[in-house]
């Protein structure tokens, strides 16, 4: 397993990380078959999506905060709530097909790290498998 880091600088953010697993996947010598990216976090997550235009990955942001606002009626009373909310939609972990030793991704698809309460430093995980 190898691990990355990413440092967010905004509360909410979704960060490229693409270039990082693909690294990963070389250094983990994986040439046919899968990676898995998992963020040990509760309040981020990780999905693939668009990464052409970065208009997408801010939508999605909006999106969520729209889905779930930072204000509610929470339990939660450490004022993340929505960030734990958030990161349970997104999810935390994606599996993505190596061949050749390149990531199988589609011809727009690209691997975000979704932070939901920074800025932080965080942690993800890559694995072969």
């Amino acid at each position: 397993m190898i691990e990355l880091h990413v440092s967010s600088r905004r509360r909410s953010e979704m960060i490229p990380i693409t270039e990082a697993v693909a690294g990963a996947a070389e250094r983990l010598g994986v040439r046919d078959g899968w990676v898995t990216v998992f963020v040990p976090h509760t309040t981020a997550g990780v999905t693939i999506n668009e990464n052409a235009d970065p208009d997408v990955a801010e939508d999605l942001l909006r999106a969520l905060d729209r889905a779930v606002p930072w204000s509610g009626d929470y339990a939660h009373d450490e004022g993340n709530a929505a960030a734990h909310v958030k990161a349970s939609l997104m999810g935390s972990s994606v599996r993505v097909p190596v061949e050749g030793g390149r990531l199988r991704l589609g011809t727009w698809q690209g691997v975000f790290f979704c932070e939901f309460d920074g800025p932080r430093r965080r942690s993800i995980w890559v694995a072969a498998g």
